[in-house]
């Protein structure tokens, strides 16, 4: 046997040939991934996320230096004037029952338009009209970035808020793939009532439906995997400056509204015209899970002046009429 080997010969060329190819792909590839030192002039497109921020009261979450999962399942979304792309954070339990997108995306069909982001540019179309158009929509309980991407694509600067790392990679995703990143700062945090930490439940599978309360990330799917973990908080007013103009607050955390909207206390105070437009989720049964109520929400909110509220499915709409 040996002495076969040794008369096959012709193999060593193809070999040494073949592993060639590979060294000199992988120096490619090496080579193309440095930034050039000879490049002096910007390409058309740039994607690269904006390091001359604000100074807020905690540090923005840095996409470029963020690992990335794979795969990236991303599509544009069906139905909205200012469209954009996002990536999904669950993919469903494959290959069984996948994410109903990932059904869309194999049939050539766009995302099914998200509620949140048609209402979010409704909001921004009406204050647009009015001539309403510098200031921030915060996105607190951001997950994918549905809201703040279909803010920030409208040309409005976001700061959007969300401390469940595997849906920090999809917003990274969709900055780089909306090119917003000149519009969008993300904060690895969950808005609260004060600084600190707190054990959160990741819901394996349902990232959206991740919570503080343990409760509140099982009412819905008990037979998903709950992983704790420890997360930052931070109010509100801690990050945001009395000198910026907020237009829109979107609050979205699965029961945790209460505490956010009293973290927020100076910022809602302001008086009608720059206190922000309030969207927030009011399930009772997610509220009483963290301990609180939609009475609570409402009488928090008459003392800071929301003399407004309508709802919308299980979304209150508030403002301020002066």
């Amino acid at each position: 046997m040996a002495n076969a080997w040794k008369r096959d010969k012709p193999m060593r060329p193809l070999l040494f040939l073949f592993s060639a190819t590979i060294v000199l792909i992988f120096v490619f590839f090496f080579l193309a991934a440095r930034p050039s030192a000879t490049l002096s002039t910007p390409t058309a497109i740039d994607p690269t996320i904006r390091t001359n921020l604000p100074i807020y009261g905690i540090s923005s979450f840095n996409c470029e230096e963020c690992p990335q999962s794979h795969p990236v399942i991303a599509n544009v979304v069906e139905g909205l004037r200012y469209p954009f792309i996002y990536s999904l954070a669950d993919l469903g339990s494959l290959p069984g029952k996948p994410h109903k997108n990932i059904v869309r995306f194999l049939k050539r069909k766009p995302f099914r338009k998200p509620d949140i982001s048609a209402t979010i540019q409704g909001v921004l179309e009406k204050f647009k009209g009015e001539g309403r158009d510098n200031g921030l929509v915060v996105d607190v309980g951001a997950n994918v970035g549905i809201a703040s991407f279909a803010a920030a694509v409208m040309g409005f600067q976001v700061l959007a808020f969300e401390p469940v790392f595997e849906n920090l990679q999809r917003i990274c995703d969709g900055i780089y793939l909306n090119r917003v990143g000149d519009l969008v700062t993300v904060f690895e945090a969950a808005a609260s009532d004060s600084p600190g930490n707190i054990t959160f439940h990741k819901l394996v599978g349902r990232m959206d439906n991740s919570a503080i309360s343990a409760t509140g990330a099982r009412l819905a799917f008990k037979n998903n995997k709950e992983v704790a973990v420890q997360v930052r908080t931070i109010p509100l007013d801690d990050v945001i400056q009395e000198s910026e103009p907020v237009l829109l607050l979107k609050i979205d955390v699965q029961g945790w509204e209460y505490h956010v909207l009293k973290g927020a206390s100076k910022l809602l105070s302001r008086k009608a015209g720059e206190a922000p437009y309030i969207i927030y989720e009011e399930d009772e049964r997610l509220l009483r899970a963290s301990d609180s109520s939609a009475r609570e929400i409402q009488e928090f909110l008459k003392s800071v002046g929301y003399n407004h509220c309508t709802q919308h499915g299980t979304d209150a709409h508030c403002t301020k009429l002066g």
